[in-house]
């Protein structure tokens, strides 16, 4: 092992809380984002080679995370009803109104974050989950800070809008 793959193996160590929120705000929920950040570790790992010593290996492995993800979507658009079906028939009824009140939110909540634009989810996905300041985040989507801040601002009105909207369902599926 080589120190520069040594040095590499300490950077990523170095960014993995960062790399967790995003793949968690990414994917909206704990376990796929986790699962996410381990695939672009092993892809970092494994294509080592194609990174360029002295650029940003945050926003490379930020980029892997984003395309692991969009091929995760791709791949789940074919088999989503199945899951559905599958997890419908397994899960356990939630008992007490406060609770389900809870749960429902927390749905509604994800299920209008998943809806904005990818753009405005990522800007805030980077500034108000991952807690970065707004050059940080424009560095790491590669765009202008105005061009972040604007996004920041249609993401938060859009988010608020739909949340705010009765016609927007919680998250519940019925499959006949």
């Amino acid at each position: 092992m080589t120190s520069s793959s040594d040095d590499l193996r300490r950077d990523i160590a170095a960014l993995l809380p960062r790399l967790r929120r995003f793949g968690i705000a990414l994917a909206g929920s704990v376990e796929q984002g986790d699962d996410i950040v381990q695939a672009a570790i092993e892809r970092v790992l494994v294509k080592s080679d194609q990174w360029q010593l002295g650029t940003s290996l945050e926003s490379w492995t930020f980029k892997i995370m984003q395309n692991l993800w969009r091929d995760e979507l791709r791949r789940r658009r074919t088999d989503e009803r199945k899951q559905a079906l599958n997890s419908a028939a397994t899960d356990d009824m939630v008992d007490g109104s406060n609770v389900a009140e809870s749960m429902l939110m927390l749905n509604k909540t994800r299920a209008c974050f998943t809806q904005l634009p990818e753009d405005q989810r990522l800007a805030l996905a980077l500034v108000v989950l991952d807690g970065q300041s707004y050059r940080d985040a424009a560095h790491q989507l590669d765009i202008p800070i105005g061009t972040l801040m604007s996004r920041l601002s249609r993401g938060r009105d859009a988010l608020r809008r739909m949340m705010e909207d009765e016609k927007t369902p919680p998250m519940v599926t019925v499959y006949k």
